[in-house]
């Protein structure tokens, strides 16, 4: 059993450990433990959520978020046009510009969790940012992003992320 305290630290930063499926096993991971801290409006944690997949994640083509205590993601892989209000997060891969704008745009005010590999700057809009250096993984939060929406993040993870993101 992992307590909070470091089920947050593992979300914060994962060494990403040598041969195949490593940098797999640290993305499931991280954006299981990132999930496992987002309250919905429901105040459900322990279900099974949907993850929308969307375009072609760069960490790894194999994601089934690894969530710590109660609970479970559902992946589903889709194109942009068929997102739709069963996802409960939207992972964006790789993908034209105009089809990210009009998701993050879509989850405005919706209670979707949004998190991405693409864009390790935090700039175009997602709640969380994987990012990938020195053979760790590590993330940043957009606040602007999270602040306009439903969705409640535990500021422990708010503060490991950082908040180096902003729109």
């Amino acid at each position: 059993m992992t307590t909070p305290q470091m089920a947050v630290q593992a979300a914060g930063q994962t060494i990403v450990e040598d041969g195949a499926g490593g940098m797999t096993r640290a993305v499931n991971r991280m954006v299981g433990g990132i999930v496992s801290y987002a309250r919905w409006p429901d105040g459900s944690s322990a279900t099974t959520r949907v993850m929308c997949l969307v375009g072609t994640p760069r960490l790894s083509d194999r994601m089934t978020p690894d969530v710590p205590g109660p609970g479970s993601v559902a992946v589903r892989r889709m194109n942009a046009a068929a997102v739709t209000p069963d996802c409960d997060i939207l992972f964006l891969g790789r993908m034209p510009v105009a089809d990210r704008r009009q998701l993050i745009a879509w989850v405005r005010g919706r209670p979707v969790l949004t998190i991405t590999d693409d864009d390790a700057a935090c700039i175009y809009g997602a709640m969380f940012c994987l990012n990938n250096k020195a053979g760790s993984l590590s993330f940043s939060v957009n606040i602007d992003a999270i602040g306009r929406g439903p969705l409640r993040i535990d500021p422990r993870v708010l503060r490991i992320g950082g908040g180096g993101g902003g729109v």
